[in-house]
């Protein structure tokens, strides 16, 4: 049987990317001794007053359709801690609440892009953002990030990929894979690019929270870009909610009502209970948040200084976010070997860093989603595996 063109633009690399991380869970489910470093899921449990209100609301009957671009109670107060965040001053009319960010990127494609119209991404990128911009038949730039300035954007980069057909630009800061933050002069000078040339700029800022050094800068907030940036968000990685998919976009309002039209052909709103448990995760005061972030700045920490002087072994530091990328070219290996080795032989899963593009060939990435005891032991597993490498190497 036949089956559209759509199909073979979401597949390819980026869904192959979890092969990995699937046979280490089958492993795992085996009663293997797997160490998942894999996939940026946190191991912290949701605070509880935040699952409570979703109980409360399930019991007070709160199950029935809800408003397509989300509630408006929850909208406002996305709204207020946006602007808490960034300086915009937005309101919930510019809010459109969805299944997560990715889901939120997505419907911004759809809405943005037509087929045939560029939009420059560095790279390397998160996995799913060759299909999300493909889906919609857009050409994906890639502009290169090099290891050498930390996986930073270059503004001249960008602006040398720049041709007629561009339309639109997408970030995410705190960088994923790499976790590197961009400086407010960088966002200065991408602003006015996207300025000079009428572009919209993505600005996927799930990992804003998870900073640890520099400031987090948010692009909508720059001298003339609230009416050409849109802002993706969710309470993931935060939170600790991946598994209650809720995110949203902020946007210009035109924008906001396309996204809303979508959404009524696409989703019809989101469980209103999950959104009365968002209204307590914005609204409370949770200290287990600061928590959750120190503890990934002490892993980070970690991961850095265990794998410091090991053979075949370089950490880059990241800002923030909840990912090492670790440079393994010393040992001889591609990423993908190393990574297949790593799990196979010393029972740790990380993605390969060509899963996220070329320029992060020769790197892992090391999710920061174990315990100090555990990750302290995966990173000995990853230096004995190196070593073992480069001793290999010394002996040919």
């Amino acid at each position: 049987m036949r089956y559209s063109a759509l199909t073979q633009r979401i597949a390819g690399d980026g869904a192959a990317a979890w092969t990995i991380h699937y046979r280490a869970l089958e492993r795992q489910a085996r009663g293997e001794d797997i160490l998942l470093l894999s996939v940026g899921d946190p191991d912290f449990d949701t605070p509880q007053p935040i699952i409570q209100a979703a109980i409360d609301s399930l019991l007070s009957g709160h199950t029935h359709y809800s408003e397509v671009r989300g509630k408006r109670e929850l909208r406002q107060r996305i709204a207020a801690r946006h602007h808490q965040r960034s300086g915009q001053a937005v309101d919930a009319e510019q809010v459109v609440v969805l299944p997560g960010a990715q889901c939120g990127l997505f419907s911004v494609a759809q809405c943005l892009l037509d087929a045939g119209d560029e939009i420059i991404v560095p790279e390397p990128m998160y996995v799913t953002y060759e299909a999300v911009f493909g889906a919609c038949g857009a050409k994906l730039v890639p502009v290169p990030l090099r290891a050498k300035f930390g996986f930073r954007l270059q503004a001249a980069d960008v602006a040398a990929a720049i041709t007629p057909r561009t339309r639109a630009l997408a970030l995410n800061s705190p960088h994923n894979p790499s976790g590197a933050s961009l400086p407010r002069a960088t966002w200065e000078a991408l602003a006015a690019l996207c300025i000079d040339h009428d572009l919209w700029l993505i600005s996927d800022e799930v990992y804003s929270e998870l900073l640890f050094e520099g400031e987090h800068i948010s692009p909508a907030s720059l001298p003339g870009m609230a009416e050409r940036t849109v802002t993706l968000n969710s309470l993931s990685k935060s939170h600790a909610m991946t598994g209650w998919r809720l995110g949203w976009v902020v946007a210009p309002r035109e924008l906001a009502g396309h996204l809303e039209n979508l959404a009524l052909c696409m989703l019809y709103g989101l469980p209103d209970f999950i959104q009365d448990a968002a209204c307590v995760a914005l609204e409370a005061r949770l200290p287990e948040l600061e928590a959750m972030r120190e503890a990934y700045r002490q892993r980070r920490d970690l991961v850095c200084a265990t794998l410091e002087d090991c053979p075949g072994l370089r950490a880059l530091k990241p800002d923030g976010g909840m990912f090492v990328m670790v440079d393994i070219r010393a040992t001889g290996l591609s990423a993908q070997a190393f990574a297949e080795r790593l799990l196979e032989r010393h029972g740790v899963s990380v993605l390969a860093g060509e899963a996220f593009g070329p320029s992060a060939a020769g790197h892992i990435r090391v999710g920061l989603v174990l315990g100090s005891a555990p990750l302290a032991e995966a990173c000995r597993r990853i230096a004995r595996c190196a070593g073992e490498l480069v001793e290999e190497r010394c002996h040919a």
